[in-house]
């Protein structure tokens, strides 16, 4: 069966964006040829899910040239209908029954690349497999948690860990089952 995988980063306080969205502080650990893993990680995924607001906010600031030269089916989640673009497909209907569909078909792993939203109702049902989180060296004290409340208990073994010389941390944990 496919995993759902969670890579991301978050500040040292479990921000992954400020209050305005901004990732600006995301650039103080880029360093030329590093890619933290990233390539590595999404040679093994065939599928992307991401939120409409993530989705908007890379639209808006880098353009969808990412997404939209992809081999990867994209897919946004959405609360109202819209049309698809390429290989972007627009998705506003049951998250379970979507999420069991494709888990259940054959293909590489799935990508949950935000935001704060998904990645909550996604650990509400179970879904999210592995996670890769990288902790910025900075404490922002405000912003868009990781992490919402009301998430029910789930149980995570952590697989490895490494330390960058930007003062990056990237942690793996895998789904304790």
């Amino acid at each position: 069966m496919r995993k759902i995988s969670l890579f991301i980063a978050m500040s040292i306080d479990g921000f992954i964006a400020k209050n305005d969205d901004n990732l600006d502080f995301l650039k103080i650990v880029e360093r030329e040829g590093e890619d933290y893993g990233y390539h590595k990680f999404v040679a093994d995924i065939d599928t992307i899910i991401i939120g409409r607001k993530t989705y908007d906010y890379v639209k808006q600031t880098i353009g969808l040239a990412h997404y939209q030269q992809s081999e990867s089916q994209v897919i946004v989640l959405s609360r109202t209908a819209r049309s698809n673009d390429g290989n972007i497909q627009f998705y506003n209907g049951d998250l379970p029954e979507l999420i069991n569909g494709l888990k259940n078909k054959v293909g590489k792993n799935i990508y949950c690349d935000g935001g704060a939203e998904v990645i909550h109702e996604l650990l509400k049902h179970d879904f999210i497999d592995e996670m890769t989180i990288s902790i910025i060296p900075i404490l922002l004290g405000d912003g868009i948690r990781l992490f919402k409340n009301a998430i029910p208990e789930k149980s995570f073994t952590l697989i490895s860990s490494q330390a960058y010389p930007s003062g990056l941390v990237q942690l793996y944990y895998r789904k304790t089952i």
